[in-house]
């Protein structure tokens, strides 16, 4: 049954990260370096404090260029409204939650720290998987 899948089976484990305290450039980088558009932001004991998207570096982008400024860091724009999820939870839980709020991605969170990141991807080869099975 498809609701006896848990995120943990599925989720990706080696995480591309960002610091609340890198520059939004320097977060840029990292992007375009891993090819992704977003990242999970860690601080240095590994716990969760944001996300940071594409839309997120527009943001800042698009502030300092009308102010004149510096882009600032990624601390200033990142997204603290965070939607995470366990690795117990069900890929059919984690499938509503992605419908519901339009994400892309997930962060997998065990007390507090980040263990990993499900995406939408991710879920399809789940998906994909049980129906193989299924037959």
């Amino acid at each position: 049954m498809l609701k006896s899948i848990q995120v943990a089976d599925y989720m990706s484990r080696r995480v591309i990260t960002v610091s609340p305290k890198q520059t939004v450039h320097e977060a840029i980088a990292i992007l375009l370096e891993n090819r992704i558009s977003g990242a999970p932001v860690v601080d240095g004991k590994g716990a969760l404090v944001g996300m940071f998207s594409e839309s997120d570096c527009l943001k800042g982008a698009l502030e300092a260029t009308y102010h004149g400024t510096e882009i600032g860091l990624v601390s200033d724009y990142m997204t603290v409204d965070l939607q995470t999820v366990t690795g117990k939870t069900s890929i059919l839980d984690a499938a509503e939650i992605f419908l519901a709020d339009h994400r892309r991605r997930l962060p997998v969170v065990e007390d507090g720290k980040l263990v990993g990141q499900i995406s939408r991807h991710d879920l399809l080869r789940a998906m994909d998987d049980f129906a193989r099975n299924a037959h």
